[in-house]
């Protein structure tokens, strides 16, 4: 048996649409959720600091297996006391499994039983990750949270070839729990594959609860389906997750998605869509995106959203980060990150106090009016 390095409790189930609030308890502290979890892929929040980061009330930050592995290696990680240690980040910490990563990889990789040989996006040199291998990694890394390794289906695949790939995450999913070397430090989510087939999803659900993980995870959607799709698979996988475990959606950070996760139940999500779209010139408010690149917002002296108390919003104007963006000044991109993860930090707190009051389906259709969304 897995000895509980990770735990969740329910605090409060909102009357109305089912929604979760919960915590979880990690080694390196309790996470209140629903959570966005930043993405942090080669152990940082791209260009922010731990410190910023505290500021803006990220509770867990997401790396990256694959990218870790690959530079500056894992073993290397581990010599430094680990992530934690090395990024100088003492809250908890979630690795991905390098599972998506290698996948993306389409015609540079080979899937075997035993594992995925792939080519390095850095040099060209041949690797290999297998079940075991992935959880050595993240072992090494010493994550809070380890993700099991799994096949990411592209969409959309064949039912046939789904069934094989859902049927291999699971025997996967199984190598990877008995690999564990760090079972009272480190607990480990399985990921619940099964694409746009329900009764494939079911099969998957009950394949590895019965492997008894830490928590459970929805991979394979968010990957370029169209909405009602996307919201079809969750609403249908979601209840089939234990109640007292977390529940995590894997790659999911628009505002819309967000608060559909949190209505069909999930506890966690996590997504580079803030720090991504900042590089870009862009920033989340309450009205909706504001593309401060775009020339309309060079004599623009408000704050980028007059609802936001993030630094940004405190000392910064839209006239002058537009100025910073075009200049291509690192400080613009990195007022944008700041602000577009406080954005996401203060709507995941706002979720947490409506589940609290019943009234999350009320505020989800405030939110989408005001932000120009159709409902």
């Amino acid at each position: 048996m897995e000895k509980n390095a990770i735990t969740y409790e329910l605090l409060h189930e909102c009357k109305k649409t089912g929604a979760r609030r919960g915590v979880i308890h990690t080694p390196h502290g309790d996470i209140q959720t629903p959570v966005f979890m930043p993405v942090g892929t080669q152990g940082t929040v791209k260009s922010m600091t731990p410190e910023e980061l505290k500021k803006v009330n990220a509770q867990i930050i997401l790396s990256n297996t694959y990218h870790l592995f690959l530079r500056p290696g894992h073993k290397l990680v581990e010599e430094a006391g680990g992530l934690h240690e090395f990024m100088n980040w003492d809250r908890p910490i979630l690795t991905d499994s390098g599972g998506f990563q290698v996948f993306s990889l389409g015609q540079l990789r080979k899937i075997t039983e035993e594992g995925v040989e792939f080519q390095s996006h850095l040099d060209g040199s041949k690797k290999f990750l297998s079940p075991e291998k992935a959880i050595e990694i993240q072992n090494s890394l010493g994550s809070d949270i380890m993700m099991a390794f799994d096949e990411c289906c592209k969409y959309p695949s064949t039912y046939e070839y789904t069934k094989q790939s859902m049927e291999r995450t699971t025997r996967w999913a199984k190598r990877c729990k008995e690999a564990n070397k760090n079972e009272e430090k480190q607990g480990i989510f399985g990921i619940i594959q099964g694409g746009f087939y329900e009764d494939l999803r079911k099969k998957s659900a009950e394949d590895l609860i019965e492997l008894d993980f830490s928590g459970y995870a929805i991979g394979g959607i968010s990957v370029g389906e169209p909405k009602e799709e996307f919201l079809r698979i969750l609403k249908y996988t979601t209840p089939l997750m234990p109640k007292n475990k977390p529940r995590y959606l894997m790659g999911v950070g628009t505002p819309d998605y967000l608060i559909e996760a949190a209505i069909a139940g999930i506890d966690m999500c996590d997504c580079v869509l803030p720090t991504r779209i900042a590089r870009h010139g862009t920033a989340l408010t309450s009205k909706g995106k504001v593309v401060v690149r775009n020339a309309n917002y060079e004599r623009d002296f408000s704050p980028l959203d007059d609802e936001c108390d993030c630094y940004a919003c405190k000392n910064y104007t839209r006239a002058y980060i537009h100025h910073l963006v075009k200049a291509n000044e690192i400080l613009g991109i990195r007022l944008l990150s700041i602000h577009n993860i406080k954005f996401l930090t203060n709507l995941m707190d706002k979720v947490r106090i409506e589940i609290e009051n019943d009234n999350l389906a009320s505020f989800r259709d405030e939110f989408y009016r005001n932000y120009g969304y159709a409902k």
